[in-house]
């Protein structure tokens, strides 16, 4: 599996547990619906800014979220 759908099944997992849909996420996040999915499929390269956003909108730390966090 490669670094961006690891990142994106993270994305996914949290999203879930907080029970968002991806609209929802996307409208926290200001980021688009379809960006979400793609990003959740591991078929975006994802910006740190863009993390930042993702990281927000979960209400997660940045070491939260990569706490064993293995590529």
């Amino acid at each position: 599996m490669n670094p961006q759908e690891i990142f994106g099944k993270r994305i996914k997992f949290y999203r879930t547990q907080k029970g968002f849909s991806q609209e929802e996420l996307a409208f926290k996040a200001g980021l688009d619906r379809t960006y979400i999915a793609s990003v959740e499929n591991g078929k975006r390269n994802v910006s740190i800014r863009t993390i930042g956003k993702f990281l927000k909108a979960l209400d997660l730390s940045f070491s939260e979220f990569f706490r064993d966090f293995e590529v």
